[in-house]
């Protein structure tokens, strides 16, 4: 039977990178609907086109402060559970985990 340990560090990895992924989707999203903004704009593009278009931005701009939060904490569970389970520092999906920790400690620091 697999070790339990080694399951919940495999979940907690796959959390840290999804929320890693979101952070870099929504950034790159708002640029892209700036982007798609200002032509319109200096297109001539309909009044309520352009309010609407200045609306998913902000949607899009709103989620990256939480998706930071929640990357947060969830980078901080798996560097307890890392600490906690030094034991297993051999294994793959230590050192997979350790990788993506890192990823996510450069994504949240760069981005502050």
């Amino acid at each position: 039977m697999a070790d339990p340990r080694v399951k919940n560090l495999k979940i907690k990895t796959g959390v840290v990178k999804r929320l890693t992924k979101e952070i870099g989707y929504y950034e790159k999203e708002v640029t892209k609907e700036e982007e798609r903004f200002e032509k319109k704009k200096a297109g001539g593009g309909d009044e309520h086109e352009l309010k609407k278009q200045k609306e998913v931005i902000e949607e899009s701009r709103a989620m990256i402060p939480d998706s930071k939060r929640r990357l947060t904490a969830a980078k901080d569970e798996m560097k307890k559970l890392l600490e906690n389970e030094a034991d297993l520092a051999e294994t793959d999906d230590y050192k997979e985990a350790q990788k993506i920790l890192e990823e996510a400690e450069n994504v949240l620091a760069a981005k502050a």
